[in-house]
């Protein structure tokens, strides 16, 4: 067992980590029995923090999941977090919760400042104790980064993600804001929260007042670093004074800023000692400010990247410190606990996929995860869209309450026609309710348009997604015919009361639009992509959406598979993962400190460029910037990767037709020009497959508006792809899939 780490609550904030009362709890090493009957014995180790015990070492963190705004959606909240704790987790920290107006993510966003809020959260603590968790609220200012003309930070200085500049805060306005904060924590103590986070990374207030990036003051609240810590450091010991000895103080520390003028490393160390004296229960680990240029949490990011810096501090302090971003899967978290590189895992994204990654992992059935794949589009994409977030790969996330899978009193016979995500989808969830459930794949291989995204240099978590579905469509019963071609005779004559046409897409082809398109060097995306058809030196790619700029870095990524080479069998073995890009190359390319004891401001380094596998020409008929269209909090990175991979975009051409030697176009001044290329790849959209869902009348159907029609006593349904071609888009393929086998 961890030996027991009693909070030290000393207001000397200068002490050394050395002086504190503090006693740092042991690396991890589990008990005897636990090593012996845990396949994560370190991951199940319980910590001892003096007043409380946490079960295991994981810990959900924060996400803003748009129920915390509205006091009407705190139901829908404490059924969210409620199932996460029936899922084992040790300890959870909800989305931010402001302590003054001010402070506001939103307008008129969740706060903590009145007797009435503790009503609301009150329902949530009560929920997650029901199952032996521990929550934590976390107390976020927003600062700069708040959407509305309130908004205050160190010095006025906008924000590039917010259009409305702050006001400098006052010393007085500083004093306030303490006693906002140590009231907001006194009212989470009433609502039964075991403590509270106060978040002082990502950019956000108390992160604007700790680095130069932002605080440009001259009194007592600028400076050098001491200066610069104080109103953090006041904040923690007001906090601790408010609430007493018996309430978890978590503070969330960036490790590393990622910005020009952020801290370097020693003035983290100097923070953390201080704050630990003030009277901090555990560091949780932050990692860059949501203006950054580098990327920190999307799924190009090698697993477990930023860790090295978050065991650098355990060095320095000697309570227990949390490692956090880009850890998903058991055995990653487990090497991190068990080599004492921290004392705890922090996972956030990973349980709005998996509620119960913590009993799967207890159980040995890591293959039964759903995992993460960072993908961002229906969390944080739709977090800064102002719209609840949800899973991509899980669509009950935040939906606990109105997507409920429940057993069905009346099995029905099930045939679900194609094995892409919308089809798995729909078979899982139709088998867990009880139904007899067939899925046919024409393929030899499941996945659909999965297996042309999990190739792409810094998707190999795309594999997962196949993995878990392959693995949970053999747990739930689902009977699965590979290499069969379905027919509407055998639908008709299979006797099923449900058919599920889950046929997905295929590439759209130039061939009779285009003239030369059926010439040899024309390939589609999909045939690049599965390692059915080799490239040359010099390809253009016609297209530029989102398929288009995961063709172009295939195609120039020094560290992709050469799949032609590799030979598409390769990429049926379930197992098989292709060697991701190394954490020390990806620094390099980005920029960032590959020391752990950095002393560059904010962890920034000169970035090394990469020598491109070969020229890409990017073309796109309209005259805007090439990816306009992409996701928010990823498309930025895919612009600059394919930019720093020597990628040429053209906008606004004309294609007028295909030689052996190129592709001739009509450039935006009309000019008529050969591009001399080797290859051309052809990612411009995708069409329907549809043909086995039946008709109603002479007129073509139309799906998006009525796909389910009934036929004698079988009902037909159409989701995902097949229901609407659209480019790539597992996130509604998924939920379709998800909410038909609910209803059925």
């Amino acid at each position: 067992m961890a030996a027991a780490a009693t909070p030290a609550h000393s207001t000397d904030a200068k002490s050394n980590a050395s002086n504190s009362t503090a006693s740092k709890p042991t690396d991890a090493k589990p008990s005897k029995i636990a090593a012996k009957t845990l396949p994560y014995p370190h991951i199940f180790e319980p910590l001892n923090l003096g007043h409380t015990t946490l079960k295991n070492r994981i810990v959900m963190g924060s996400m803003h999941t748009g129920l915390e705004d509205r006091f009407y959606n705190y139901g829908k909240l404490a059924a969210y977090f409620a199932e996460r704790a029936k899922g084992g987790v040790a300890m959870m920290i909800t989305g931010g919760i402001s302590p003054n107006r001010q402070g506001w993510l939103v307008p008129a966003g969740g706060t903590m400042n009145h007797q009435l809020d503790v009503l609301n959260h009150q329902r949530v603590t009560k929920a997650v104790h029901r199952h032996d968790s521990k929550i934590v609220m976390q107390i976020l200012h927003s600062g700069r980064y708040g959407y509305h003309p309130f908004v205050v930070s160190a010095s006025p200085i906008q924000s590039p993600i917010s259009p409305f500049k702050p006001r400098q805060m006052s010393v007085n306005n500083i004093q306030s804001t303490i006693a906002d904060y140590a009231r907001a924590a006194t009212l989470a103590k009433q609502a039964g929260y075991d403590g509270v986070e106060i978040m002082g990374s990502e950019g956000y207030l108390l992160n604007q007042f700790l680095s130069r990036h932002v605080n440009k003051r001259s009194d007592e609240y600028g400076g050098d670093i001491h200066g610069r810590m104080k109103f953090a450091v006041e904040i923690v010991e007001a906090v601790r004074q408010a609430v007493g000895d018996d309430f978890i103080i978590i503070f969330r520390l960036s490790m590393i800023d990622l910005v020009p003028d952020g801290n370097v490393f020693d003035e983290v160390v100097t923070v953390a000692q201080a704050l630990q004296a003030a009277g901090v229960s555990l560091f949780n680990t932050g990692i860059g400010w949501h203006e950054a240029r580098v990327p920190t949490i999307v799924t190009s990011v090698p697993r477990a990247t930023f860790v090295d810096y978050t065991a650098e501090l355990k060095k320095h302090v000697t309570i227990p410190i949390m490692a956090a971003n880009r850890i998903n899967m058991p055995d990653t978290a487990e090497t991190i606990l068990a080599s004492g590189q921290a004392d705890l895992i922090q996972m956030a994204r990973p349980f709005l996929a998996d509620p119960d990654w913590v009993n799967k992992a207890k159980k040995g059935q890591s293959d039964l995860i759903n995992t993460c794949i960072a993908c961002n589009q229906a969390c944080l994409d739709h977090t800064f869209d102002n719209r609840r977030s949800t899973c991509l790969v899980n669509p009950r996330a935040c939906y606990e309450t109105e997507l409920i899978y429940k057993p069905t009193k009346k099995p029905k016979k099930v045939a679900v026609v194609g094995g892409g995500v919308a089809g798995m989808s729909a078979a899982t969830i139709a088998a867990k309710r009880g139904h007899k459930v067939t899925l046919f794949e024409a393929k030899d291989i499941l996945g659909g348009q999965f297996n042309y995204a999990k190739v792409i240099p810094g998707k190999e978590e795309f594999f997962e997604t196949i993995r878990y579905y392959i693995n949970e469509l053999k747990h739930q019963g689902v009977v699965v015919k590979l290499n069969t071609q379905v027919t509407s005779e055998m639908l008709e004559q299979g006797g099923y009361d449900h058919i599920v046409i889950a046929t997905g897409v295929v590439p759209r082809s130039l061939v009779g639009k285009l003239e030369g398109a059926d010439n040899p060097k024309v390939i589609s995306y999909a045939d690049l992509l599965s390692g059915n058809a080799a490239v040359g030196n010099t390809v253009a790619v016609i297209g530029a959406g989102g398929i288009g700029f995961d063709v172009s870095e295939y195609l120039t990524a020094a560290h992709g598979a050469t799949l032609h080479e590799l030979g598409a069998q390769t990429l049926k073995d379930p197992s098989y993962r292709p060697k991701a890009q190394s954490i020390k190359d990806w620094k390099k390319e980005w920029g960032v400190s590959t020391d752990a004891a950095y002393q560059t401001e904010g962890g920034l380094a000169k970035p090394e460029g990469i020598t491109p596998v070969r020229q890409v020409f990017l073309l796109q008929r309209s005259t805007g910037r090439l990816g306009a269209g992409l996701n928010k909090t990823t498309g930025w990175v895919h612009r600059a990767h394919i930019k720093a991979h020597g990628v040429k975009q053209v906008a606004g051409v004309q294609y007028e037709k295909i030689t052996n030697e190129g592709i001739w176009l009509t450039t935006a001044q009309g000019h008529s020009q050969l591009l001399r290329v080797d290859t051309i790849v052809v990612c411009a959209g995708q069409e329907s497959v549809s043909a086995l869902m039946p008709v109603l009348t002479d007129a073509k159907l139309n799906h998006s508006n009525k796909p389910s029609i009934q036929k004698g006593k079988t009902h037909y349904h159409i989701i995902g792809g097949a229901k609407l071609a659209a480019e790539l888009d597992a996130k509604r393929a998924i939920r379709d899939g998800a909410e038909l086998a609910a209803r059925i």
